[in-house]
């Protein structure tokens, strides 16, 4: 299967991964005929609802999209159900979606949405035990690791500046006040300072931060668990980015400069079918006296069109 672009999408789901984009892919994993679809069918769909590939008819696409959209922004897949009109549907589920299409052939669908986003990358400043700690625990996490000298900390340049979640300085001593002030400057929404309370005031003081950038910066970095030994204290500390990520919904630093900009899909309802579509450039569309009005084919369109044409000629 290709894209628009002539590449298979597993060149083209590799390509975005390099380049940190997010994406989802949808596989058709059953097929009731009648249904154009077939079991292994798949696409590729964009966080802004752009698909490339085949999994089944424009009513099922439009389901799968939203879906998609949907599953990229949460980071979590889903099953989805897509039946016809009419047909005895499965109970709504945790990890599955119920999409009924009165415009579907007849046939049903079950489709399985993975999304997938980038890793987050943190950055540790540092090359003692508890810098080595969290550089192994975070890759456990499954997270991308940069591990930066200390030495060059005030220095450095960010190889990975997209999808930074945190910089940890875990250099006991040097120009801690520098590794902070990169990571500021980089928009790294989490900064952590490994030391004492004592210590890490008089550094962060001696800085004179905006209330901003001071609201970044985490010392001791750490949830308080009593930790004492290098991994005890570097799981204090993933546990308070994990934290920052789930709970507070943290992200990592900005796209890069070619990266489109991903703007959340209009969605208007179709008048004809009431399906729910996302509103793109190549959204069937219709203008009339009363504004604009999205369909999800070409057939609720022409009825659209039959019935205003009619109600006009009823009128006259």
């Amino acid at each position: 299967m290709t894209s628009e672009h002539g590449r298979s999408l597993d060149e083209m789901a590799a390509d975005l991964t390099d380049r940190r984009r997010p994406f989802a892919r949808a596989t058709v994993v059953r097929a009731q005929p009648p249904t154009s679809a077939r079991a292994g069918d798949q696409a590729l769909v964009m966080a802004d609802g752009e698909m490339f590939g085949f999994v089944g008819g424009q009513c099922a696409v439009e389901s799968v999209r939203q879906s998609a959209v949907d599953s990229i922004a949460a980071g979590e897949g889903v099953l989805l159900r897509v039946l016809p009109e009419g047909a005895e549907t499965y109970p709504e589920t945790s990890g599955a979606r119920v999409a009924v299409n009165p415009c579907l052939s007849g046939g049903a669908l079950e489709i399985f949405i993975q999304p997938v986003v980038p890793t987050p990358i943190i950055q540790v400043v540092g090359d003692k035990p508890i810098a080595l700690a969290i550089v192994d625990q975070a890759r456990l996490l499954g997270w991308a690791v940069s591990r930066v000298d200390p030495e060059a900390a005030g220095v450095w340049e960010f190889t990975e500046p997209h999808g930074v979640v945190a910089s940890i300085i875990a250099s006991h001593g040097g120009d801690e006040a520098a590794a902070i002030r990169t990571a500021l400057d980089h928009h790294v929404p989490f900064v952590g300072l490994v030391a004492s309370v004592r210590r890490g005031a008089t550094v962060l003081d001696a800085m004179d931060l905006s209330v901003t950038d001071r609201a970044c910066v985490h010392t001791p970095v750490g949830l308080d668990i009593g930790a004492r030994t290098p991994p005890e204290i570097a799981l204090s500390v993933l546990a308070a980015v994990v934290a920052a990520i789930r709970r507070d919904g943290l992200a990592g630093t900005g796209a890069p400069e070619d990266a489109p900009a991903v703007v959340e899909p209009r969605r208007e309802v179709d008048p004809i079918c009431g399906m729910t579509v996302m509103v793109s450039a190549d959204t069937i569309e219709y203008d009339d006296d009363s504004g604009s009005h999205w369909f999800c084919c070409k057939g609720c369109r022409d009825t659209f069109v039959a019935r205003s044409a009619g109600g006009l000629q009823a009128a006259q």
